[in-house]
């Protein structure tokens, strides 16, 4: 097994060829510990994400599992290889190698993004108002808006009272038709501090006369207080008319002036992708119904807000160029100008936007690596001999929690070895997933384990459980037939079943104490302007 030391791995971190950094366990388990810039793709889903996250076979990219004795690392290093990647390494040790030779490790999700937030509160002095101080203006005669920079699901979930949802970076798009008498006073919430304070250093930056604040602690600070939330609100801001437009285009171009943000021509960019050697993500920063409406060909959606709230989640290619679009040139420019703060080398913004080729409509279909197995049994035919097979679902726990396929199994495809030897033997399997996608990727892994291991016979749902569910056929909840750990997902702080109030204050704290991790980490390059 190919293998890099902890030593190593924190000279290529520190380097500027391109580096993946692919933590391989489950988002639970990585949410635990992990290293500062490893973005996690479990193994048991890899390729449904990898294609996306690591685009160019020839990446080098490093694997970490748990520990030595942890074989996932191996595991991985194996799929890797058959799905078509030539330098793929293991880190030797895994996590607690890293951190036995003294190196940071960091909790959480989206950790560089959000220490990054901290860092820009520290750096510029970003302006901040409590809970209660918010309250109190609401409940008086203050001028005052109130914008949730969250996406749409999120605040529709829960918000402050009266707030209009300007997600990340449509605030400076936006916010000149929200509150256009510079006399009024702004107030940015978001579900903690770092979107809040983005977007409040974001018109800050582009130099809007309106006095802005950032919510300190956002919703959970609001909750905390003890003050109640709106749920299912559905205030969104519009897009500007002509006059809100060209104030907008104008704090654009200062923003985009002060940190240096280029463009790129569109044969450029193609040049570019057809070029050996270096990734390139293309990306496009408008609102998920406005992708859905028409874009350009190749460009992945990427919400400016939540490209800068959650870079790992599109990007894990460390040092790789990435291009952004959108319509009018505003929100790219914002994105790009945080994005070069972040520490990005090489960010461009498209010259003519989505308006520089061809457009396609429809959501954006996540690049697929592996084989899918054929599905082998219906819905009808599984409904017949229920009683006479397992199914394992290898869905996400919440989902197969909430409904799932009666007296089906659960655990994670990585550990599905384990959920096939307590089957007794000789006894019929079917997999399902929630569209079965997943369930038809671990079909041949699961035949060879079962058949030739175990004598069992391994097939496949079509259409998975959501045909199942569909359908209107019996279902059962909860998670008496889990095996293993449900440890899948990372848990926001309210979605805890119980003592949600702690989860809000301890995950508060940590992300106040980032900047200092984040320093004896050294492998940031956060910039200061």
């Amino acid at each position: 097994m190919r293998e890099v030391s902890p030593v190593e791995l924190k000279r290529l971190l520190l380097g500027r060829p391109e580096l993946a950094l692919i933590d391989v366990r489950e988002q639970g388990a990585f949410a635990e510990a992990h290293l500062l810039f490893a973005v996690c793709v479990p193994l048991s889903s890899m390729e449904l994400a990898i294609g996306d996250l690591v685009p160019r076979n020839h990446t080098p990219i490093v694997v970490v599992a748990e520990s030595a004795d942890d074989d996932l690392g191996r595991r991985s290093l194996e799929r890797l290889g058959k799905l078509g990647y030539t330098d793929v390494r293991v880190l030797a040790g895994g996590v607690a190698g890293w951190q036995a030779r003294g190196f940071e490790v960091f909790s959480g999700v989206n950790v560089p993004s959000k220490a990054f937030g901290e860092f820009v509160e520290e750096t510029y002095g970003t302006p901040r108002v409590t809970a209660r101080e918010v309250k109190r203006m609401l409940d008086g005669s203050r001028d005052v808006v109130v914008v949730d920079s969250r996406p749409y699901d999120e605040y529709h979930r829960m918000n402050i009272p009266s707030s209009t949802d300007i997600p990340g970076a449509e605030i400076a798009l936006r916010i000149h038709d929200v509150a256009p008498d510079p006399g009024t006073f702004v107030v940015v919430n978001c579900a903690g501090r770092t979107r809040s304070i983005i977007g409040t250093q974001s018109l800050i930056n582009a130099g809007i006369e309106n006095r802005v604040v950032a919510l300190k602690d956002g919703t959970m600070g609001w909750h905390l207080a003890g003050f109640e939330l709106e749920h299912a609100a559905t205030r969104v801001a519009s897009l500007p008319g002509d006059t809100g437009m060209a104030k907008a285009l104008a704090a654009a171009e200062r923003v985009a002036a002060r940190f240096g943000v280029p463009t790129v021509q569109r044969a450029t960019v193609e040049m570019w992708q057809q070029a050996a050697g270096r990734t390139t993500y293309l990306l496009d920063v408008r609102s998920p119904d406005e992708y859905v409406a028409g874009h350009l060909s190749g460009f992945r959606n990427a919400p400016g807000g939540q490209l800068v709230q959650a870079t790992d989640e599109y990007v894990a290619v460390r040092n790789a160029r990435l291009v952004l679009a959108d319509d009018e040139g505003v929100r790219a420019r914002m994105t790009a100008s945080w994005l070069i703060q972040m520490g990005w080398e090489d960010v461009f913004v498209l010259e003519g936007g989505v308006g520089s080729g061809s457009f396609v409509a429809g959501a954006w279909q996540p690049t697929l690596r592996g084989t899918l197995a054929d599905a082998t049994v219906t819905t009808d035919e599984l409904a017949a001999c229920l009683d006479a097979v397992t199914v394992i679902d290898l869905g996400p726990s919440p989902t197969y929690e909430q409904r799932h396929v009666p007296g089906a199994l659960w655990c994670v495809r990585a550990r599905l070895g384990m959920a096939l030897a307590d089957i007794p033997a000789d006894r019929p399997v079917v997999l399902t997933s929630p569209d079965g996608t997943l369930a038809r990727l671990a079909l041949d892994e699961a035949r060879l384990i079962g058949a030739r291991e175990l004598g069992h016979e391994v097939q496949a749902l079509e259409g998975g459980t959501e045909r199942w569910l569909a359908e209107g056929r019996a279902a059962e909840t909860g998670l008496a037939n889990a095996i293993g750990a449900t440890d899948d997902v990372w848990y926001k702080p309210y979605e805890h079943r119980g003592a949600q109030e702690r989860f809000m204050r301890d995950y508060l704290t940590w992300e106040v104490a980032l900047p200092e991790q984040i320093a004896r980490d050294g492998t940031a390059r956060f910039r200061r302007y």
